[in-house]
């Protein structure tokens, strides 16, 4: 395994390893290295340490030099370029015309190249935009289109729960986030109770995700019958962090707390009232199958032999009709 240092070139970005090359390396520190695009400043933010081979992508580039009082003055001449490309570069854009809004304007280390970034509503041609600004700035020029989340990282801001945003504050990658996390946490179906200042699904549904799965399956589901210490019931409601369930007592109709450790499912099927699957829909959905012909790609027939009210309910139905028949 070889020594690498974790660099990254933004305040908030993906660390990359490089060779340090004997130099001696703290966290935080800057230094200049080579990379694909020619050498670039960057701050070191894992010290030197033995990194696995599968986690390096060859070649490892190497660390060139600690850096010094002219590079840093490279830098903020270069921030200084970069203003001016944003504000040409906008001009240019009212000539054309062109859908666009421009966000952010960066320069390589040597000045050779300009990456400017945009968000827009749909693609946008921009081939006569480059060619006009590459030849205001006398250097090589690449627009860069980036979605509502990478916008919301440049830009930066405040999110509903008052603090910076997290893309703007520590996030280096985005995670995928699906409405399914929202359900799994039993928040409300409404996606403008959750979604962020870029529009979408918020970063931090994902950050306790796992546990609420976990908590998930230990409790039973609502609308499960359930054997409680005060009796029989139905699970209404569900507190997944004290992972505890409220149960709705059929005798008394009260609604009482249980932890999951105190509570028993007396049958798998939801009740009918919560518009369930009970095991009498189960058998009428077999019987349906079973005169359409599709009975063999089917379970064999739901046993109701767990279910004393469900028998009490069929010796009801059996009795009435041997009375009609006397």
């Amino acid at each position: 395994m070889p020594v690498c240092v974790g660099v990254a070139f933004k305040r908030v970005a993906r660390s990359y390893w490089f060779d340090p090359d004997g130099l001696e390396l703290q966290e935080e520190q800057r230094v200049v290295v080579e990379t694909a695009r020619g050498l670039e400043l960057g701050t070191v933010k894992i010290a030197p340490r033995y990194v696995p081979d599968e986690e390096i992508t060859a070649p490892l580039k190497r660390v060139v030099r600690i850096a010094n009082r002219d590079d840093l003055l490279v830098e903020r001449q270069n921030r200084q370029r970069a203003r001016e490309a944003l504000r040409i570069c906008a001009e240019a854009v009212r000539r054309h015309e062109l859908p666009m809004r421009l966000l952010m304007a960066e320069y390589t280390f040597d000045s050779h190249q300009v990456t400017i970034y945009f968000s827009a509503e749909m693609r946008v041609d921009f081939r006569a935009l480059v060619r006009d600004v590459a030849s205001l700035l006398r250097c090589k020029v690449q627009l860069h289109q980036v979605g509502a989340r990478d916008h919301a990282k440049i830009i930066g801001g405040v999110g509903p729960c008052g603090l910076t945003l997290c893309c703007a504050s520590f996030l280096t990658e985005f995670a995928p986030i699906s409405m399914k996390m929202a359900k799994d946490q039993s928040l409300f179906l409404n996606p403008v109770k959750f979604s962020g200042v870029c529009g979408k699904l918020m970063c931090c549904l994902r950050y306790e995700h796992e546990t609420y799965v976990e908590a998930k399956k230990k409790l039973p589901q609502i609308g499960e019958v359930v054997m409680s210490p005060r009796g029989q019931g139905k699970v209404i409601e569900l507190n997944l962090l004290k992972e505890t369930a409220i149960v709705q007592l059929f005798e008394s109709a009260v609604e009482l707390e249980f932890p999951a450790t105190e509570l028993r499912v007396e049958k798998t099927g939801k009740c009918a009232e919560c518009r369930g699957c009970s095991l009498h829909q189960l058998r009428a959905d077999y019987a349906e199958a079973t005169m359409l012909g599709e009975v063999d790609d089917m379970a064999p027939p739901p046993s109701d032999q767990d279910s004393p009210a469900l028998q009490e309910m069929d010796r009801t139905a059996q009795g009435g009709e041997e009375d009609a028949d006397l």
